[in-house]
């Protein structure tokens, strides 16, 4: 820890998996952005001695392939993580117990909770979609689940270094957490900002349709938008924004403006299209489909 990241820290989940370190990648280049150490979390569903809900193989040879198995991911992890930002500082971190709930407990306090999009690893899946989707839903920070298209004559990810930040908007406060975030993280990469707000004409009375105006709608809706827009360009004068107010379904407009996105942040607590995003298939589509890292950012007022 230096006195530039002293209390700052970025937490990635690490398995060993080629997930799980393009997850680390990212996370290194986020934590020389944010000035924060980079905290490396292996989970072993070992122990010395039996601890309820895991496997009894205290010391035996089962219990040393594992110990040694999260010994060489982190090995790998912090090698990648150098190379990714030679600046980075980097904490090590090797805790018994089950995944999502020892990414959770090492993400107390932090910038950035960061796993990757599936776990093939050795050790315990640690980033797999099902411990993905329980990290989201409980985190105490915002989670960056990190996605994106593979480079296979490299083996590397290919971040987009040029694409804007893209942020979903539910036109509630309740997207004040999830702005702020999308607005901090456009202005520290020198990118613009997407501002995205759906709105659906689909009504469950069919004879109700024809009495609506659908101009005065979309009106309204664009309204909302800047509504939940104002004052954030007086703070960051420093990046564009691109307003975009549609019809359709929130999932399908996020999957396809995150091609070629460098990031697309939504909130975890909201209404509308965004409502109960992290059970619901908005949170499953960008999580498993989206083109680039996606980061899921709670309101905790209501946490």
């Amino acid at each position: 820890m230096s006195a530039e990241t002293a209390g700052r820290k970025i937490v990635v989940g690490v398995d060993g998996s080629p997930g799980a370190l393009r997850a680390v990648r990212w996370a290194a280049r986020a934590a020389v952005r944010r000035k924060a150490d980079l905290h490396l979390v292996a989970a072993v569903l070992w122990a010395e001695e039996r601890l309820p809900g895991l496997p009894a193989i205290g010391r035996d040879r089962t219990g040393d392939v594992l110990k040694k198995l999260a010994e060489a991911a982190l090995d790998t992890a912090d090698a990648v993580a150098t190379v990714a930002a030679p600046e980075v500082t980097t904490v090590r971190r090797e805790i018994v117990g089950f995944p999502a709930a020892v990414l959770r407990k090492e993400a107390e306090g932090a910038e950035l909770l960061v796993v990757g999009d599936r776990g093939r690893g050795r050790l315990a899946s640690l980033i797999a979609g099902s411990v993905a989707v329980a990290v989201v839903a409980h985190a105490p920070c915002p989670v960056v689940v990190v996605r994106g298209e593979i480079d296979q004559k490299k083996g590397d990810d290919t971040e987009p270094v040029d694409g804007p930040v893209v942020v979903g908007i539910d036109g509630t406060p309740r997207s004040e957490a999830a702005l702020k975030f999308a607005f901090e993280e456009a202005s520290a990469r020198q990118a613009p900002l997407v501002a995205v707000h759906t709105w659906s004409d689909a009504l469950n009375d069919p004879y109700l349709a024809p009495m609506i105006d659908w101009d005065v709608v979309e009106t309204e809706e664009e309204l909302q938008l800047a509504e939940r827009l104002a004052g954030w360009g007086e703070k960051y004068p420093d990046v564009p924004v691109e307003r975009l107010v549609t019809r359709g379904r929130a999932a399908s407009v996020l999957l396809d403006r995150s091609k070629g996105a460098q990031l697309v942040v939504v909130g975890s607590r909201g209404h509308g299209e965004f409502a109960g995003l992290l059970l619901d298939s908005v949170s499953n589509a960008l999580i498993h489909g989206a083109s680039c890292p996606v980061a899921i950012v709670r309101n905790t007022e209501e946490s």
